[in-house]
């Protein structure tokens, strides 16, 4: 599909602008408060929002003016960038944009074999249940071990026309990693997806033998992948995830097109939401003892997403390299931050309907955010507001926000 004149003028204007804001000087002091804070060196919490899921409400699709639905999705990226950088928090603002390879591989619902199917939402935006495809033991010989595997034309196609149009402002990256990441690479996730979160429960007490073998079949096909792509060069620089920004003193910085770079180079992440009411001796058993050999092959680690690890921690530091724990909104921070003091970075994710979710109260919001730091006096802590459904449609709102978080913060 040609790129139109509009189209063009649209993303070169965005590029423009975020280019400028990658030359900041303030960029550089971010990247050294983050290289610090990520190696346990004291500085002062880094904060950080996450507020995609409210993305909608700042800039809906239907005012994206792009035609060119890779080019949408471009610009999408950009305005979300310029928007961030508005909030004035510690996020780095990059001087590349990223263009992910086309998979050439089954994904989506079919990526383990067996399609996951889910009932229809009953309005939109509503919620929906998985409809598990694994539902007798015999199953488990649907499924199909995946393979790392890129569609190199439709990847060239996408990322020339990028470079085409802003590689002259921005450098364009090619992320070449495997699928299997984050969420997708967790287990935990897949696992309920495959199962079902009830049956998931149920067959540690019901099918323990049969659920090992489950398990097991996932972690081979993760590892299979990550190891494929590490002997094709296909991790790069630009493919770690820590929830937050992946720059440490023990490992190299983020930098665009650096390929070849083995996993111990790279941040990995793993998080175990599905388990949240899992006992820790069930959560070691039936899931991290099957994480492990995936994430002791990168360089440094952060857990945890939205689950209570507070009853975990001596679980969750059995992994030598892990760095990062998540500590939610159900979380202790008192009695985690006795339990972690110096020798970990609690990545702190205070209550967002508390926050700003149901409306903004600037006084309640110090005096929380001063609370829980409080709580963790002497550790070395971040606040992130994530999982932000909604800010009422009032971005001033999360710009107050963010100036509240890092005057206690300092």
């Amino acid at each position: 599909m040609t790129v139109n004149d509009k189209d063009r003028s649209v993303i070169r204007g965005l590029a423009r602008r975020v280019a400028e804001i990658a030359q900041l000087p303030k960029q550089e002091e971010r990247r050294d408060l983050w290289r610090k804070h990520n190696s346990l060196v004291k500085t002062r919490p880094p904060v950080l929002v996450r507020a995609n899921a409210s993305w909608q409400e700042v800039f809906p699709d239907d005012k994206l003016e792009c035609e060119n639905p890779q080019l949408r999705a471009t610009e999408r990226t950009l305005r979300q960038t310029i928007f961030q950088d508005s909030l004035n928090d510690d996020c780095i603002v990059e001087p590349w944009i990223t263009v992910k390879a086309v998979p050439g591989m089954r994904l989506g619902n079919v990526r383990w074999g067996p399609e996951i199917k889910r009932t229809e939402r009953a309005a939109p935006g509503g919620t929906w249940m998985f409809i598990p495809p694994i539902v007798e033991e015999e199953d488990i010989n649907k499924l199909v071990k995946p393979h790392h595997a890129i569609n190199e034309e439709a990847t060239q196609k996408n990322l020339s026309m990028v470079r085409d149009v802003v590689g002259d402002i921005l450098d364009v990256d090619l992320d070449r990693g495997p699928f299997f990441r984050g969420f997708s690479g967790d287990i935990s996730t897949d696992s309920a997806n495959l199962l079902g979160l009830e049956q998931l429960m149920v067959y540690m007490v019901d099918r323990p033998e049969w659920l090992h073998r489950f398990k097991r079949f996932l972690m081979e096909g993760v590892l299979t992948c990550h190891d494929e792509a590490e002997e094709a060069g296909d991790w790069s620089l630009t493919c770690g995830g820590n929830q937050a920004m992946t720059y440490s003193q023990e490992l190299p910085d983020p930098k665009p097109n650096r390929f070849g770079v083995k996993r111990d180079r790279l941040w990995g992440f793993a998080a175990a939401q599905e388990y949240a009411w899992v006992s820790p001796a069930m959560h070691e058993e039936f899931l991290y003892n099957y994480q492990i050999p995936i994430m002791e092959k990168f360089g440094l680690v952060a857990y945890g997403c939205c689950e209570d690890l507070t009853q975990k921690l001596d679980m969750i530091k059995k992994l030598k390299n892990v760095r990062r724990i998540a500590i939610t909104p159900q979380a202790d921070v008192a009695a985690s931050a006795e339990n972690l003091k110096r020798d970990y970075v609690l990545s702190w994710r205070p209550n967002p309907s508390h926050m700003i979710c149901n409306g903004f109260y600037p006084d309640k919001v110090r005096q929380m955010l001063t609370d829980g730091l409080e709580a963790a006096k002497g550790c070395n802590i971040d606040i992130t507001l994530k999982d932000v459904q909604t800010i009422g449609h009032k971005p001033d709102d999360l710009r107050e926000w963010t100036r509240i978080a890092m005057d206690v913060a300092e």
